[in-house]
Order: C-alpha cells, then structure tokens, then sequence
C-alpha cells in the first residue's frame, strides 16, 4: 500500500488557528479550557510519555474513561505515535475488560481516575499510567499561549490503522473494526460539505468516545478548527446549550424530548442539529420547525467511519443524500457502500501485528469481487433521491407464512404523540411460528388504539398483538441496542 504521509488534522489546525479553542470541559469544579497550539504540544509531549511507558508502533492501547480531556489527548498522541487507540467503555465489568483485552490482544492498558479499578494486570499485556498534568514539563504548564513553541510534529502514514472500535454484531459479541486516520478524514469532510462547520463554532460531546459517533465529533472539529465542548453531568443539557453557546448537537429522540422539556429555547442558538437513533416522531419534528431548529438526519455505521447520507429531517423518515468520499448501491433492497471511508477490516481475535493494512492476514473484511460492503441493511432511494432505511436484514421475521420488517411497524408507532421509542420483535408461537410484539417508551395507549393506528398503514397481520413498557436500560450511542432492551423485558434467553 502507498504511504500517504500527512501531519495530524489536530496539529495542522494549531498550525492554522493555533489560539482557537479546542477543547472546553465546564464544570462546577475545575474548568478546562486548551486551544489548539496548547492541544498540540501536550499531545505531543503526551506522545514522548507513551514511548517511555514501552509502546512502540503497532503496540495497541485500551483506553478505559469517560468522556475526557485526557482521552482526546490520548487519541491524537497515538495518532502521533503509529499506536492503535481502542477506546473500551467503563461500564463493561472488569471480567468483561479483561476478556476483551485478551481476545484483541491489546498490549497496554490505561484508565481514568474514576475507573483504576477496572485495570488488571496479566501476563499478556501492562497497564501503564500518565502524568496529564505535565508538572515534569514547566516550559508547558508556566507558559502562555504566546511563549509556547511551535509545534514541529511528525508526519503519520494516513493509510495504515489508527484506532480500534468495538461494534456488536447480532451475536452480540464485540467485533474490532479498524480504522486509519484517512477513514476519518474522509467522513469528517463529507459530513461537513452538508452540515457547515468551521473556527469558532462548538460541537457538543454528548456521545462516548468508545462509539464512532463521538470520535467522528472529534475528528470533525480538528479538521474544521472548531471546538470540541464535553457534557458537563452536573448540569441540565438545556442550561448547557445556552451558557457554553453550543452551535452543534448530535442528539436521539431521548436527549431531544429531554431538552424540549426543560427548555425549548436553548436551541435557538445552534446552527445544526444531527439526530439519529432512526424515526424521528412527528411530533417531535414540529416542535423543531416552530422553533426554527436547522435539523439533520443520516444513515451511517461504524464500519464507514460514521455518516453515509445526511439530509433535512423531515417526517418522511428518509435519511438524505449521498455524502462525498462515499458509494452506495441497492440490490433487492439490500444496501451495499464502498468508499475512502470504509474502514480497514475486522481484527481476528487472539491476532498480533505491527503494521496492520487491509492485505494483512490479522484482518477480515468481506467484499464482493467489486469491493462493496453489505450493510446488513435494507432500503430503498425515494422519488427525491433520498436513502429511506426500511431495516436490518437479520430484524426481519416470518408470521404465518409472511415477512414482517419490525422498523416498519416502529416507524407508525412512533407518530403516535405519546410515544417517544418502539422496538418491534417476533415471539415464539405454536400456531403462526412467531407473533409481533412490541417495547413503548412513553406513555401506553390502549392497543386497540394501537391496532387502528398501525392498520391505517400496514396489513392488519403486522400489528403487535402485546405490548410491554420501555426498561430501564441506558442509552450512550445514537441507536438503540434492541438485543439490550428486549433482554431487559424478557431475560437473557429472549
């Protein structure tokens, strides 16, 4: 593969806007606040700790925090580096850490304060710890923002792996996927020749690192020079938006009914409001429009480095065009993509390299003899040339000798105005093999309300013939983890 040396997105924009602001982290407590050019020479001095710490390039280093200043420093020092950044979530058990180590074998492991006690020590990989404060460094800590040196950093190969995902399959066992700092870049300047962004604005982090809908806010902002602005958790979002003056917000339907509720106007001031998680309720929608909300949403996964298509969101549930960088084809309804933006490939379990590429064994990636990806998904493009998702292959059940698409039936439910989620799944039965059923966050209407509703547009079969409530289960990602909440109604042998 051709090297494609480049300097890092964070450090070319401490070049080009060295005193915007990179990253705020307000809180009650202590408030952080670094521009770019601050940003830029502690990850690089943070880069000279790793190296002293034993990893070299290749080595791969699970990182265990929450949203933090020192896990963004973190990402771009390993960018820095050649070392693979794999962000892990700190709510997973330590059993569960360990597991993951092992079965990806990452090399070192480092955690927050507030998570030490996850880290365990084994014989195939050692837990390292780092001085984010840079007291050993004064010329840093005592300067100014003038004083500072400019930063000479070096020039990474784009093209080779960066940075390690965990996403979930329908096995519901974490898979690697791989990513270079060109995936990254791609994405980020698809998604902003849509949905502007540039110095001065400042991207709400409300979504973890350890998903790609929170790293791609952080890859967006270094290329654009804006700011990257972490959730402040002792404050309400809607208090937030105002004081911190937040122009973009990626947000689920949760988040956004969440905001409404406490204070609608703290919107007014962002330019861009991305939603995901799938169907946006009608209702929901026309609070946006009273309230001149600019609202977007898109098609994306993990294994595209994020966004596919975005367009304006609108009660067609379509999810916009195609973004640039990006192909996508539709065969028999089933959506295949291809593109700068595909990632690396899956890394086999229990694999070691130092320079992993597509071409390596270590990986797996399945593509057809023309290079395209199966989503897994099935869609269709409407007659505006819009991308309408009509679900996951492996959702689909069959009732009774026909196919039932549980997104469809999701998507009528939640134009009920009581109803803020729905989850659609088949129940074993004796007679038609499976039945509908269905999950309802918000408030349960009657299901004979229900059964009007959702045979006033789908065949009368289709309809949930039982309904439960919505448990209670935390959301962190844009989607839904449906194998997570029909768990929590109906235990682990659901």
């Amino acid at each position: 593969m051709q090297q494609a040396l480049i300097i890092s997105p964070l450090h070319q924009t401490a070049k080009t806007h060295p005193q915007t602001i990179a990253i705020r982290q307000p809180s009650k407590g202590v408030s952080v606040t670094l521009s770019y050019l601050e940003l830029s020479q502690r990850v690089m001095i943070l880069g000279e700790q790793l190296e002293a710490s034993g990893l070299k390039r290749g080595d791969r280093l699970a990182c265990i925090d929450s949203n933090s200043v020192e896990l963004i420093m973190l990402y771009w020092a390993c960018i820095d580096q050649g070392i693979l950044f794999c962000p892990l979530s700190p709510r997973f058990p330590s059993a569960q850490i360990t597991q993951l180590v092992e079965r990806y074998a990452l090399s070192h492991v480092w955690a927050g304060k507030v998570h030490r006690d996850l880290l365990t020590q084994g014989p195939a990989h050692k837990t390292i710890s780092l001085d984010f404060s840079l007291k050993s460094y004064p010329h840093v800590t005592k300067a100014t923002p003038a004083q500072l040196y400019p930063p000479q950093p070096v020039r990474v190969d784009s093209k080779l792996a960066a940075n390690i995902i965990l996403t979930s399959g329908s096995s519901g066992i974490p898979k690697a996927a791989l990513h270079c700092l060109n995936n990254h870049i791609v994405n980020a300047e698809g998604s902003r020749s849509f949905i502007p962004l540039e110095p001065g604005d400042s991207w709400l982090l409300t979504l973890p690192v350890f998903h790609i809908g929170g790293l791609a806010i952080i890859n967006r902002c270094a290329l654009a020079g804006a700011s990257v602005v972490l959730q402040d958790r002792e404050t309400k979002l809607s208090k937030q938006l105002t004081r911190d003056n937040i122009t973009h917000l990626s947000l689920v339907s949760t988040q956004l009914i969440r905001i409404l509720n406490q204070d609608a106007n703290s919107l007014k001031q962002v330019k861009a409001l991305l939603l995901g998680g799938g169907a946006i309720p009608s209702n929901l929608l026309d609070q946006l429009a009273a309230l001149n909300i600019r609202s977007f949403t898109s098609y994306g996964m993990t294994e595209m480095g994020s966004q596919i298509t975005t367009g304006i969101a609108n009660k067609d549930g379509s999810c916009g065009h195609l973004l640039p960088g990006r192909e996508l084809k539709i065969q028999d309804n089933k959506i295949y993509v291809r593109g700068e933006s595909l990632f690396l490939g899956y890394l086999k379990p229990h694999s070691h390299s130092l320079s992993l590429t597509r071409s390596e064994k270590q990986l797996t990636l399945s593509l057809d003899p023309d290079g395209w990806f199966f989503t897994k998904d099935r869609g269709y493009w409407n007659k505006e040339g819009n991308l309408c998702i009509l679900g996951r292959c492996d959702n689909m059940f069959i009732s009774g000798g026909e196919n039932i698409q549980p997104e469809e039936i999701e998507k009528i439910l939640k134009q009920h105005p009581d109803i803020e989620e729905a989850i659609v799944f088949p129940l074993a039965n004796e007679e038609f093999g499976y039945l509908p059923v269905a999950i309802i966050k918000g408030h349960l209407p009657e299901q004979s309300e229900l059964d009007t509703l959702v045979c006033s547009q789908a065949a009368r079969f289709k309809r949930p013939r039982k309904y439960y409530h919505w448990p209670e289960v935390e959301q962190t990602s844009l989607k839904v983890s449906r194998k997570q909440i029909i768990e929590a109604v109906l235990g682990p042998s659901a």
